[in-house]
This record gives structure tokens, C-alpha cells and sequence, in this order.
């Protein structure tokens, strides 16, 4: 894996999680409506509509007459109607100011404030509740959880979200792509993917460039490459920055050490490999078409090369040779791993 490779990737992980934040739209013009039909299995739907539904809900709650007038006034103020990027925000700010549950997750959101442990919202799977509204506040939660770096609880309350149950069909797939792309869930990561950049001409354009690089980057993915081992170390690099050392990054420790155990292994067959065809090569050949000379019978005594316990084994100085091969192509920051890796090799070799 080349410096070249770490450093696109490290732009993508860079830019999913601070340009990805942006609140402003760069969307291009929208086609003609048929040729989105042809090919969006989803749509982006209508300033009007999502405040339709929205007014219809507003009837149904009971408000005070100055709380009614102050969530109307979101919707009927002057001036053009907000991207559509924007209307997940302007549907939480709504919800917000009719109902304290959705206050309470608004303003989490709206907080720039670390944590270590997201909190649970009860908002978030109470059937008494229409599905719409849990639905779009499950949305900006999972959008919160996805942009500060927890992808395993953003995924958990996005997965099962569709495309037509939130105003912002666009930011589902872009973080649930994400997500699975951090997670390195590349059978889920794709095909999401693909879904989002069926409507690219209507989407953000941060949204279209970053799910074209992150495709580009996970399409060639090989299992038990170095490219996934490093991947994988990120992983565990992130769990560990968020005071999580359970089973999940225990195994997953335990896998990357197995994964280096068997490259290394590898490795070592192919030195032995051409190390043993080099020492088959003749060190003064004969000409070609030219008699060898010699009058002997042609019998040569029987030898023993692979009876002796340990016969071709890698000497120490090709062995070592071969683990530093593995650790120079692997940034400074995942060295400790190799370390340990080490470490448990000498443990093993001396017990």
C-alpha cells in the first residue's frame, strides 16, 4: 500500500467528516422531471408538501395560540423557500417548538459539545408519536452521530429508515453510505452508494463528489490486503479515542494480528520459494551445445535434503528482514499493533 493510497483515503475520512457538515447546498440544477423518473428509484420532495404535511400535524397537536402562530411564521416568512437540504432543519425547528421531547433532541444536536456516550432519546421509538416525526428526528440524530465519528450508533438508527419517510431522502443515504464506508461494510456501503448518485444532478454536490471518491475507494477494497489491514487499524485507532476497548475491538485486534501473521507467512514462502530455485542455478553452467566431458558411470550418492525437524525454515536475518517489510509500507500510528504482533510472535517462539 503506497503513501499515495494513505493520503486519498485520509482526504476522503477528512472530508466525510468536516465537509460533510456543511449546511449550505451546491446542488446543480434540477433535469427535466422525466429524465429523473427514468432512473431515481427516490425523489427530493417539494418545499409545498413536507409544509402541508407539516401544517396538518400542527392542527392535530394542541397549542397555544401564540406556540401555532410562532411555527407558522417558520414556513410563511418572506422570501424563497430553503434548499432542500435545509428542510430537515426547518422541519426539527418546528417539531421543536410543539412538542418538549423534540426539544430536547434539537437542541442535543444543535450542541457542539463532546461526549463520550451518546444518550438515548425515548422520542425516538415512541409509536405514540406519528412515524413521520420520529422518522426526521431519528434523521438528524443519526446525522449527528455519523458526523462526530459514531458510525456503529448512527447506523443503528438509520439502517432501517427509507428514503420516503424523511424530507431529507438525500442525507439518509449519504450518511448511511458513510457509515458503512467507516465500518467497512463494503456489501452495504455500495449498492447505498449507487442508490444516492441515482438522482446526482439533485443531491448537494459535496454529497455526489465525496460518494463518488468513497466508491472509488472501497471498490478495489482486497480482502486481507494491507490496504484493509490499515483500514482496520483505523478502526480500532477511532474505538479506542472513544474509550471503547470491549470485545468488538479486542476481535478486531485479534484479526488484525492474524491478518499480519498471514502475509507474513506468505512472505516467507515466497523468499524461501526463491531462495531455493536461486540455489538450483549452476554457478558455472555449460555451453550450449557443448559436450560436458567426464567418464564416470553417471551414479551420484543418494542425499537427505528434508529429513532434518525445521528444514526450510526462513533464517532469523530473512525473517526479521520480511517483518520489516510489512511494518515500513504502514503509517507511524499503526506501528503499535505491528509491535504487538511482534511481541506475541517472541512470546510463542520462546514458549
Amino acid at each position: 500500500m503506497t503513501n499515495r493510497t494513505l493520503g486519498t483515503r485520509a482526504a476522503v475520512l477528512l472530508a466525510i467528516t468536516v465537509w460533510a457538515r456543511g449546511t449550505t447546498t451546491c446542488a446543480a440544477p434540477l433535469p427535466p422531471p422525466d429524465d429523473l423518473a427514468q432512473k431515481a428509484t427516490w425523489s427530493i420532495p417539494s418545499h409545498e408538501d413536507v409544509r402541508a404535511i407539516l401544517e396538518a400535524w400542527l392542527q392535530s397537536v394542541k397549542l397555544d395560540e401564540q406556540t401555532r402562530a410562532k411555527a407558522a411564521a417558520t414556513w410563511t416568512a418572506g422570501g424563497d423557500p430553503v434548499p432542500p437540504s435545509r428542510l430537515l432543519d426547518q422541519v426539527a425547528e418546528t417539531l421543536a417548538l410543539a412538542d418538549p421531547a423534540a426539544t430536547e433532541i434539537v437542541d442535543f444536536c444543535r450542541s457542539a459539545a463532546a461526549v463520550l456516550s451518546p444518550p438515548e432519546f425515548v422520542i425516538l421509538k415512541d409509536d405514540g408519536r406519528p412515524s413521520w416525526v420520529r422518522s426526521n428526528l431519528r434523521l438528524l440524530y443519526g446525522r449527528w452521530l455519523a458526523q462526530h465519528r459514531f458510525y456503529d450508533e448512527a447506523i443503528d438508527v438509520l439502517s432501517d429508515l427509507r428514503t420516503e419517510d424523511v424530507v431529507d431522502p438525500a442525507a439518509l443515504l449519504f450518511y448511511q453510505g458513510a457509515c458503512y464506508y467507516r465500518l467497512l461494510d463494503k456489501n452495504r456501503c455500495l449498492p447505498v452508494l449507487a442508490r444516492l448518485l441515482e438522482n446526482e444532478p439533485a443531491i448537494p454536490r459535496r454529497f455526489a463528489t465525496l460518494s463518488q471518491l468513497m466508491r472509488a475507494d472501497l471498490e478495489p477494497l482486497e480482502t486481507d490486503s494491507l490496504d484493509e489491514i490499515a483500514r482496520m487499524m483505523d478502526e480500532v485507532t477511532r474505538r479506542l479515542a472513544l474509550h471503547r476497548a470491549g470485545t468488538v475491538v479486542r476481535n478486531q485486534e485479534d484479526e488484525v494480528v492474524a491478518k499480519l501473521d498471514k502475509i507474513i507467512k506468505e512472505l516467507e514462502a515466497q523468499q524461501q520459494s526463491a531462495s531455493s530455485a536461486g540455489n538450483l542455478q549452476p554457478s558455472n553452467p555449460a555451453q550450449d551445445s557443448m559436450p560436458a566431458g567426464g567418464t564416470g558411470p553417471g551414479a551420484v550418492d543418494p542425499k537427505q535434503i528434508g529429513g532434518r525437524s525445521g528444514w526450510g525454515n526462513l533464517p532469523p536475518q530473512a525473517r526479521q528482514e520480511a517483518l520489516q517489510q510489512i511494518g515500513k509500507d504502514l503509517p507511524a500510528h499503526y506501528r503499535e499493533v505491528i509491535e504487538e504482533y511482534f511481541r506475541r510472535l517472541a512470546k510463542e517462539s520462546g514458549g
